[in-house]
């Protein structure tokens, strides 16, 4: 006897949407991942491989086109369901750039969305993760029903720390945890900002 499982619609984080496109500062705009842009981000991902992967669990290798697309997909389909949604960042003056990527990631439970990102070596230290995070911080503290916007990152990984600490999240608790990535030590930041701060 054979059984089948069906897989459950994951339930909306919320049932508002964020804007499409964000314009931060420096000619620099956040815009919604479509299919479309598999390309241009398989490009930029292959590109910055040596620098995310000290970091980044999925930066082993470089992914196949279809790989990207797939992802693309998902994401897409991710944001009409209204459990995550992902943006590139990208120049204004090259529409259909990638030169890095967000998102608002609905994995942390309810009423909270969590901030993913990377932004491409060589337009690190320019504070586009800065600006972005916190357009994406006050664009999920607006959607219905979400009170609490964290960000992650490993207590090794100074840039990404000065994210938070720069818009004025609260460093809430540090965790253990099985590091996945070759530069992480195992410890968890969990910065937190919540609607009322």
């Amino acid at each position: 006897m054979s059984h089948t499982t069906q897989e459950a619609t994951p339930s909306p984080i919320t049932h508002g949407r964020p804007p499409e496109v964000i314009a931060i500062a420096g000619g620099v705009s956040l815009r919604r991942r479509a299919l479309a842009d598999a390309p241009e981000l398989n490009t930029a991902v292959t590109a910055n491989l040596d620098h995310l992967r000290p970091w980044m669990e999925w930066a082993v290798s470089a992914p196949t086109l279809a790989h990207t697309t797939e992802m693309a997909q998902a994401g897409v389909e991710a944001w009409d369901a209204g459990t995550d949604f992902m943006y590139l960042a990208g120049l204004d003056a090259r529409p259909g750039s990638v030169i890095g990527a967000f998102g608002l990631h609905g994995r942390i439970g309810a009423g909270a969305l969590e901030i993913g990102y990377w932004v491409a070596a060589d337009h690190a230290g320019r504070g586009i993760a800065t600006a972005a995070a916190g357009a994406l911080t006050a664009s999920a503290l607006a959607l219905p029903g979400i009170e609490r916007v964290e960000i992650h990152c490993d207590e090794g990984n100074a840039a990404s720390a000065a994210v938070p600490r720069k818009l004025g999240y609260r460093l809430d608790r540090v965790v253990d945890f099985e590091p996945t990535a070759p530069a992480e030590t195992g410890r968890k930041l969990i910065w937190i900002r919540t609607r009322a701060s």
